[in-house]
C-alpha cells in the first residue's frame, strides 16, 4: 500500500486507514522502531491494568485479598500521615 508523507506542523507524518489500524489492534499509542531504512509501527505496549480483574479473582480465591488498611481508620487522627 502506497501512502503520500503530508506535512503536519513542523513535522511530516503518515494517514493510516482505519481498517488497517483495527487489522493490526492498534488504539492511542504505537511503539516505533528503526530497522535499517525501514520504520516498523507495532501496537502500543497493554494497558497495565487490563489484567486486574482476572488476578483479582485468583487472589479471592487463594483468600489473599485481605484489606491493607483496616476499614475503620481515622484519617482526622493526629498522628495518621500520608
Amino acid at each position: 500500500m502506497r501512502v503520500a508523507v503530508i506535512q503536519i506542523g513542523n513535522s511530516r507524518g503518515i494517514r493510516i486507514p482505519k481498517a488497517v489500524l483495527e487489522e493490526c489492534h492498534i488504539d492511542d499509542t504505537v511503539d516505533l522502531k528503526i530497522d535499517g531504512e525501514k520504520i516498523i509501527i507495532s501496537p502500543g505496549k497493554e494497558r497495565p491494568r487490563k489484567t486486574w480483574a482476572t488476578q483479582f479473582q485468583e487472589m479471592a480465591k487463594q483468600n489473599d485479598d485481605s484489606l491493607v488498611l483496616p476499614d475503620d481508620l481515622d484519617l482526622e487522627a493526629e498522628d495518621w500521615e500520608w
